[in-house]
């Protein structure tokens, strides 16, 4: 089993296809995993790894990862985890691609790392609405009950702290709207359109990033296939020669 392995710190993930490296950080909040991607309206693994090397993790604490958790986790915490995943692969540059907590997942390595990230596609990125952060606290909190039921000798004082470090903030959580503004990172958008994933909210990433592009219809019918192309287009462009 591909595991990365940094003292504590157990992240599990594996690799599919050849080409240009493209991570892949997976829907289904604090539970976000490979199998997960079953959820996508298109499975990026089945529809990329023809023309890219398609890694997919799972996150800390999540699927087949653990690792210590402390009061001072957050969205750089889990960015951490990414770089060491590259370093481990010796992989200088590569694309990203994120479903729900996964396109957060994105922006924070967009953002704290830009270097190392050539394009992102973002897939109904999280964010707040100004009505939905009991929605993001409730999720959190099932998670951390069963891990805490898992793993007993974890600080029960260090979630709550952990919960604020990841939605106490607004917008897109991960990056401020300062941060996003000044990102050279193309982005390719798939909007979103429920409480977890805000419309506004995907409009406003689109909106204020130097290089962005936005693609309201893409979870239905005929549209899943365009954005299916679309994505692979895009990734295409931004491939280095």
């Amino acid at each position: 089993m591909p595991t990365v392995l940094r003292g504590a710190i157990h992240i599990h993930y594996e690799v599919f296809g050849d080409g240009f490296p493209l991570l892949l950080f997976a829907p289904g909040g604090m539970r976000s995993s490979i199998p997960l991607w079953e959820r996508s309206p298109f499975h990026p693994i089945r529809e990329l790894s023809s023309k890219f090397r398609v890694i997919a993790m799972d996150q800390r604490n999540a699927g087949q990862s653990s690792a210590p958790l402390e009061a001072s986790d957050g969205w750089e915490t889990y960015t951490s985890d990414h770089l060491a995943l590259l370093d481990e692969l010796e992989i200088a540059r590569c694309h990203v691609l994120g479903m729900c907590i996964g396109s957060a997942f994105c922006l924070s390595l967009a953002v704290r790392a830009p270097e190392r990230v050539t394009a992102a596609v973002l897939e109904q990125p999280i964010g707040l609405s100004g009505e939905n952060r009991e929605a993001f606290h409730r999720i959190f909190d099932d998670w951390a009950e069963e891990l805490a039921r898992a793993r007993p000798e974890l600080p029960g004082a260090a979630f709550s702290s952990f919960r604020h470090n990841l939605y106490g903030g607004d917008f897109a959580f991960s990056v401020t709207r300062d941060q996003l503004r000044r990102c050279r990172v193309p982005l390719l958008v798939l909007r979103g359109n429920d409480v977890y994933h805000p419309g506004d909210v995907s409009e406003e990433i689109a909106r204020l990033a130097p290089d962005a592009t936005l693609i309201h219809d893409w979870k239905e019918g005929d549209a899943v296939s365009r954005a299916a192309a679309r994505v692979t287009e895009f990734l295409r462009a931004h491939t280095p020669e």
